[in-house]
């Protein structure tokens, strides 16, 4: 999309072809542009079109922010979901953070968080569609007031003055050319800006926050900053290191799990012992797992691990956590796809919930092959204990 056909959408004719196509289905696009061509530039509407495709596929991240808000297909593909913008924003807050540089802005997801909690914020891009986007989000949601959108080199801008920093580089490689669409960098020093500058301007403020990969190597994590892995619903969504907020030399890590905004620090607990599976299995949430932090959860369920090489805890009494799933295991059995078509059957199980650690098997591939049949459910477990594959049938357990 070029940058005339976005200002275009700002129109009335513009705003008038998108609240049109607000609800309209995909399937029928080809008939709805064909309809609309006839009195409408057909720039426009295909600029419209393409922005009521990119609002539906929003709404998972912004809810219904999305549909008053813009985007460009990066910008949709790397914003930061709501929900972890809204945490970023309630830390900086927390530590009495005024001012904010936002660097590497976007289409504005964490600008909007920020401001929300009540930060006023200069945002930062170099890609002047991507400006012209975030300074239309800023006002369609009424913070064009906290925010300022500047076009620049991130490199160039003056951070005196700011309290905070906050730097999201562009953790994918270009598409036949400069930008975030190709596939994940998963060296820091090739992050756009890379890492190391990004340290440097961390340092330049009483606090910052910079987005990494979750994958980050912990080695890479540089001397004084804090590493905080958060996941939303279970699924980890990144990596941020946090300079200013001066971790304890023994709590180097946290993990942050979202929507309750568990978060759980340390980092230097040494790894338990393994055991034999008990009565109850715990599978650490992945932030934690990132974190490096099951120690910790073990010690706070008495548990141990069932092989030195996979992130599943067992223990005989069943104790709440907010950082671990709980399951009731009735059935420890080497693995045998026979055997557990047999069991399953014998139980009446037509719902199989397929859960791997530490096991080369697919989930869909072993289903299709036990083609279950009945109305009870079971959780299958695949995954090794004291160095052999096994499988683990029970069922979640819902803890205090």
């Amino acid at each position: 999309m070029e940058i005339d056909d976005f200002r275009a959408l700002l129109t009335d004719e513009g705003q008038a072809l998108l609240a049109e196509l607000r609800d309209h289905a995909p399937g029928q696009e080809l008939a709805v542009a064909t309809r609309l061509r006839r009195t409408h530039p057909a720039a426009l509407v295909s600029a419209a079109i393409g922005q009521a495709r990119l609002r539906q596929r929003a709404a998972a991240k912004f809810g219904p922010d999305a549909q008053r808000m813009y985007f460009t297909p990066d910008g949709v593909e790397q914003a930061t979901r709501g929900s972890v913008a809204q945490w970023r924003a309630a830390r900086f807050a927390a530590l009495g953070v005024k001012r904010l540089a936002d660097l590497c802005s976007g289409v504005g997801g964490d600008a909007i968080a920020l401001a929300r909690a009540g930060i006023s914020v200069l945002a930062v891009d170099r890609s002047p569609l991507t400006c012209a986007v975030a300074e239309a989000n800023a006002a369609a949601l009424g913070l064009d007031g906290l925010i300022e959108q500047r076009c620049a080199d991130v490199a160039d801008i003056d951070l005196t003055g700011f309290d905070a920093v906050f730097v999201d580089p562009a953790r994918r490689g270009a598409r036949g050319g400069a930008g975030r669409g190709g596939g994940r960098i998963f060296d820091p020093e090739a992050y756009s800006p890379p890492l190391s500058w990004a340290v440097g301007a961390a340092r330049q403020t009483p606090y910052a926050a910079l987005k990494v990969a979750p994958g980050i190597p912990h080695e890479a994590v540089p001397e004084g900053a804090e590493a905080e892995w958060v996941s939303d619903a279970g699924d980890v969504k990144e990596a941020v290191l946090w300079f200013g907020t001066q971790p304890q030399p023994q709590q180097p890590h946290r993990a942050t799990l979202l929507p309750s905004g568990a978060s759980l620090v340390g980092g230097r607990l040494p790894d338990p012992e393994p055991g034999p599976v008990l009565r109850y299995l715990y599978e650490p949430d992945g932030a934690v797992i990132r974190a490096h932090l099951v120690a910790e959860v073990a010690r706070e369920l008495d548990a141990t691990l069932i092989d030195p090489t996979i992130a599943y805890l067992t223990a005989a009494e069943l104790r709440p956590s907010a950082y671990a799933t709980a399951y009731e295991i009735t059935d420890v059995l080497p693995f045998g796809l026979k055997k557990l078509k047999a069991v399953l059957r014998e139980r009446g199980v037509g719902t199989v919930v397929i859960k791997k650690r530490g096991s080369a098997i697919e989930p869909e591939e072993l289903r299709r092959k036990l083609r279950p049949e009945g109305v009870n459910s079971c959780t299958v477990v695949l995954t090794r204990v004291g160095g052999a594959p096994m499988m683990l049938l029970g069922q979640p357990v819902r803890t205090p």
